[in-house]
């Protein structure tokens, strides 16, 4: 599972669904840890690795297409990039454990949220 055949194919495949906008650094993570038993610590520096040139280019195309709100945009990437930096700093004195425990409940709780919050019971036009 670890051989460079099959890191394309699931690269592609995560690089697929960052396109979508729906985002494969989760799925990257947990392949990551489970699948290759990488340490949690160096599944996420993989992942942002892999996000930042997927992250470019799908935000180039969406730019082109006219699907981003810079009033919208500019605050959240500021503020994000400032919790990135301070979440970063303090996750450095977490064991690699309790990190892959905060993952797991962050993850479990977004699928839930994407399950059952009434938002996404709406149709669509």
């Amino acid at each position: 599972m670890d051989s460079v055949p099959v890191c394309i194919v699931v690269g592609a495949v995560l690089g697929f669904l960052t396109g979508l906008g729906i985002g494969g650094g989760s799925l990257l993570i947990l392949w990551l840890t489970q699948v290759l038993t990488t340490p949690q610590q160096e599944a996420q520096g993989i992942n942002l690795l892999f996000f930042l040139p997927s992250a470019l280019l799908s935000c180039f195309f969406s730019f082109r297409q006219g699907r981003l709100r810079w009033r919208i945009a500019l605050p959240a990437i500021l503020s994000g990039a400032a919790g990135a930096a301070i979440s970063a700093w303090v996750a450095t004195g977490i064991q690699a454990d309790v990190l892959g425990k905060v993952f797991g409940f962050l993850l479990l709780a977004a699928g839930l949220w994407e399950l059952f919050s009434p938002q996404n019971r709406k149709k669509q036009p």
